[in-house]
């Protein structure tokens, strides 16, 4: 497909053109900060003080910035967030777990936990794109399956334990948090793991999953080992655990990983930690959501407000508006990874609106998205 020859005038486009919902945007100030450690930093030994102080940190950073509850641990290793499907199957779920499930990622957690020949089927409680489900209470359940944000759709979701007449109901509550960790408001007191990646809010490269770990998730982890449940040294959440009290991961991990996302924890905490990196990505949702209701071709995918994320918007436009071609013509002016999520197959643009994205870039994306559509017509 042929790209049309549009140029968006410089005064609408925005200073910073990315927009991808991971890898995101990466500050330069992160990197100017890397390059000027960089024989120093890279390319030295992971088991040395200066990595090792720098992984503590980094968890230091964490505990602070989430306000987590004494006892509660951040717990990280090499692989990413779809690593840690495969960890929770083996280190947190007991016997059964229940998934909400209503986009891509969402699913794929569920599927980890159906193909365990270890441990039951799991209960799926599925809600169509661009909605979502909620967790029901289930004696039969020991781990309950969240996800904070859907990135695939925009769909996001308050994290709360599910509650039955009782009260809050048995079992760990398992969360990915992987594109709305660290800009999405949450309790840990409503958690028992909360996973997520470098690569979205922290504006970092990928290659290591973090987790926050409560006391009865790391009693459960202790329970499973106990049990003598093989499981890989690589998967082997107790490892993992041990090794990040030492301030390391099990095996050797990106530096150039580590040091980004330290550079972003502590930049989001100079300016007032998850309370202010929250209201920026909600200031940028605003600007953008706000954009589509008052367009004439443009909506958001979403149609329930309160479950719009504020880290990934997602908005269709109208048929007569080719949303690849939209896409193309802003990444031949510098505003890139605008383009739908390739499996929901909507004529849509996705958005990140992670805090290292100046909401006054998201306004002038939707005034070089008005732009590109005009010429268009």
């Amino acid at each position: 497909m042929s790209t049309p020859d549009i140029a968006i005038p410089a005064s609408l486009l925005p200073a910073d053109g990315r927009f991808g919902c991971g890898p995101s945007k990466v500050r330069p100030e992160a990197v100017t900060a890397l390059a000027a450690v960089g024989k120093s930093w890279m390319g030295t030994s992971h088991r040395q003080r200066p990595v090792l102080d720098a992984v503590g940190r980094l968890r230091a950073g964490l505990a602070e910035m989430f306000g987590l509850p004494e006892g509660y641990e951040v717990v990280l290793g090499n692989g990413g967030s779809t690593t840690f499907w495969d960890i929770a199957t083996f280190g947190l779920i007991a016997r059964r777990s229940q998934h909400c499930v209503f986009g891509e990622f969402s699913s794929k957690f569920a599927q980890a936990a159906a193909e365990a020949p270890h441990i039951d089927d799991p209960e799926v409680i599925k809600a169509e794109p661009g909605t979502r489900s909620a967790p029901v209470s289930n004696d039969s359940i020991d781990v309950y399956a969240l996800t904070h944000n859907e990135t695939s759709t925009g769909v996001m979701m308050p994290i709360a334990r599910p509650r039955d007449g009782i009260g809050v109901a048995a079992g760990l509550v398992v969360v990915d948090a992987t594109s709305g960790g660290g800009a999405l408001p949450v309790d840990p007191r409503e958690f028992d793991a909360y996973y997520f990646a470098p690569q979205k809010v922290f504006a970092s490269d990928g290659g290591l999953w973090i987790a926050l770990l409560s006391p009865a998730a790391i009693e459960r982890v202790g329970a499973i080992k106990g049990d003598q449940r093989w499981m890989p040294a690589s998967l082997d959440l107790q490892i993992a655990i041990d090794n990040s009290r030492k301030d390391q991961t099990y095996n050797t991990p990106a530096l150039a990983t580590i040091f980004l996302m330290n550079e972003q924890v502590a930049w989001i905490l100079a300016n007032g930690g998850l309370a202010w990196s929250a209201e920026r990505s909600a200031e940028s949702a605003g600007i953008v959501y706000g954009w589509a209701e008052a367009s004439e071709y443009a909506t958001p995918f979403v149609v329930d407000p309160a479950d719009r994320s504020n880290v990934v918007a997602t908005i269709d436009l109208d048929a007569k508006v080719d949303a690849q071609v939209v896409s193309k013509v802003l990444r031949a002016n510098g505003i890139v990874d605008t383009d739908a999520y390739r499996k929901l197959g909507r004529n849509q643009l996705r958005i990140g609106l992670f805090p290292a994205i100046e909401p006054s870039d998201v306004a002038a994306f939707t005034k070089s998205v008005d732009y590109v559509v005009s010429a268009l017509s």
